[in-house]
């Protein structure tokens, strides 16, 4: 006896703001990784690479709860039901599966720390971060260490969601890029409704201003401690 076959359709996964936030997320990161293992007079661009990937972390928080369907941390957060059927193989949902997302917030959130210890460090040798100056030296070095430390285990983290991508691909032949870069996969058996709503223009302003207003924070223009011009003085008098 066969099988039913399985309905497929085309459905539009991820809304072109995910993806421009996901190739230059992908960008930044592997600036600030470059620039950070070169030092020296690289570490102006790493820097600046930092305050980047801060604009698009709080892009994506904002996106994350007022974006489109797919793009709403609602609709992927894992939880122990979802990963017990993801398990079982009974899964059925679109979109990032319950180990995926795990992957991808365990990504935001150490990066959010990574800018975090970022702005505030200072390695004494060529680098001092943008808000340094807003926290004891003492405390500065503290997080430049913990700044180093995390590096290595976003090397890891990278490195097994690489893993996990060749992984689908090569194995259980599905294509996790490919919707990332078009917007579109074929899903079969998709629940209803599947595709995602058009972009709403006031929400994508909104993720936009305060991805901006977090870049001039972090850049640390409006936290400026510099004390401010002495007033001259009057010539004094000679004694005779």
């Amino acid at each position: 006896m066969k099988r039913p076959v399985a309905a497929q359709r085309r459905i539009q996964l991820w809304d072109a703001p995910t993806r421009l936030f996901h190739w230059l997320l992908v960008a930044a990161v592997g600036t600030a990784l470059v620039t950070g293992l070169t030092g020296g007079s690289a570490m102006e661009l790493h820097g600046k690479a930092g305050l980047v990937i801060g604009g698009l972390l709080v892009f994506r928080l904002v996106w994350g709860f007022a974006g489109n369907r797919h793009a709403r941390f609602a609709s992927f957060w894992p939880t122990p039901s979802s990963l017990r059927a993801y398990l079982r193989g009974q899964w059925r949902g679109v979109g990032h599966n319950p180990l995926g997302a795990l992957s991808v917030l365990a990504l935001l959130a150490l990066l959010s720390l990574q800018l975090g210890t970022g702005v505030f460090g200072n390695d004494e040798i060529s680098f001092t971060g943008p808000l340094a100056a807003q926290v004891s030296e003492e405390l500065s070095l503290w997080l430049t260490g913990w700044h180093h430390r995390l590096a290595n285990v976003l090397y890891l983290l990278l490195g097994l969601h690489v893993l996990a991508i060749a992984f689908y691909r090569l194995v259980k032949k599905d294509d996790l890029l490919k919707p990332m870069v078009t917007g579109y996969k074929v899903v079969s058996n998709p629940p209803q409704p599947s595709d995602a709503p058009p972009t709403s223009r006031w929400a994508l302003l909104l993720a936009l201003v305060l991805a901006a207003i977090a870049v001039l924070l972090l850049s640390g223009v409006l936290w400026s401690k510099e004390p401010p011009p002495a007033a001259p003085q009057a010539p004094t008098k000679p004694a005779w």
